[in-house]
């Protein structure tokens, strides 16, 4: 693969695009090319005010609307304001490394906000969506394993950097089920991931501990946000196959230009993807309307 870079996005005029999370770092990088390359960007993120100040500094035409994933009840009442259809959904917001903390609905926050809240979201709007869902991971997948007596850390000791690892995991069991389940209902839509490297954004200072400081002269050697974004970017606006994962081409996948890259065994686990398909329709209530053809 060439280094693809922002400047290679095809014309996106005539495109609608969602993007969670796009006040700020990955998002916002993301949102911002894609409004400049002329596709109506619709940023969905909690603090609205945060998310207009960002859209005031892109070119292009670009909204805001609110979006709790934290709160399901948020996630039905955003997906209630999209009635028309639209291209692509990026599921970019994420939290990471947090202190225990529950979401409106009692999930653990990570799971909940970077899992359970895009599965609801996505299900919600799938019969919408035209062309992609393209849900960004993590490399750190590679140290978690998905708790499905416990997804939601309810015994034990919690352990911020597995609970963290377990949600990133879970996207990816979930983007590859997702696509199995679209291929499967004769689907056009496809399901894709990608994952950043090491980007310098605001994720790294809200674990309320000393690793923020840690990780803040980290961010001094770790590549921009702009550049973190481009694996995101390129899911969502070239042509590629539904299931595929998408991370910068430097070295161990920290940095770099978007190419093809392999996620571990765990996250092709079909077994475990099915049955935290299952729990999460059963924890968020949302049904995915997908029926294989015959």
């Amino acid at each position: 693969m060439a280094k693809w870079t922002a400047a290679d996005i095809p014309a996106q005029s005539g495109r609608t695009v969602v993007v969670t999370g796009a006040n700020s770092g990955l998002g916002a990088a993301t949102a911002r090319e894609l409004a400049r390359a002329g596709a109506h960007v619709i940023i969905a993120c909690r603090n609205v005010s945060k998310g207009e100040a960002a859209a005031a500094t892109m070119a292009g035409t670009v909204e805001v609307r609110p979006l709790d994933l934290a709160d399901l009840s948020s996630i039905r009442s955003f997906a209630s304001t999209l009635s028309d259809p639209f291209d692509v959904l990026i599921n970019n917001a994420g939290v990471m490394a947090l202190p225990l903390r529950r979401t409106a609905d009692g999930f653990e926050m990570q799971i909940g906000t970077n899992h359970l809240g895009h599965f609801a979201l996505t299900g919600l709007l799938l019969d919408r969506i035209r062309d992609k869902v393209v849900t960004v991971s993590s490399g750190v997948h590679r140290l978690g394993r998905i708790r499905l007596d416990d997804l939601n850390w309810e015994s034990g000791r919690y352990q911020r950097w597995l609970a963290y690892a377990q949600s990133k995991l879970a996207n990816l069991l979930f983007t590859y089920e997702l696509s199995r389940r679209l291929t499967a209902a004769g689907s056009p839509v496809k399901s894709l991931a990608a994952h950043p490297g090491y980007a310098a954004t605001n994720l790294q200072s809200h674990t309320e501990s000393i690793q923020d400081k840690v990780m803040s002269l980290g961010n001094r050697l770790a590549q921009s946000a702009e550049m973190g974004a481009l694996p995101t970017l390129y899911a969502a606006t070239m042509d590629v196959p539904t299931a595929t994962y998408l991370g910068p081409d430097g070295f161990m996948e920290n940095r770099g230009h978007p190419k093809v890259v392999r996620s571990n065994a765990a996250s092709h686990n079909e077994e475990v993807a099915r049955r935290l398909w299952e729990l999460s329709e059963h924890l968020t209530d949302v049904i995915y309307k997908l029926t294989p053809q015959t």
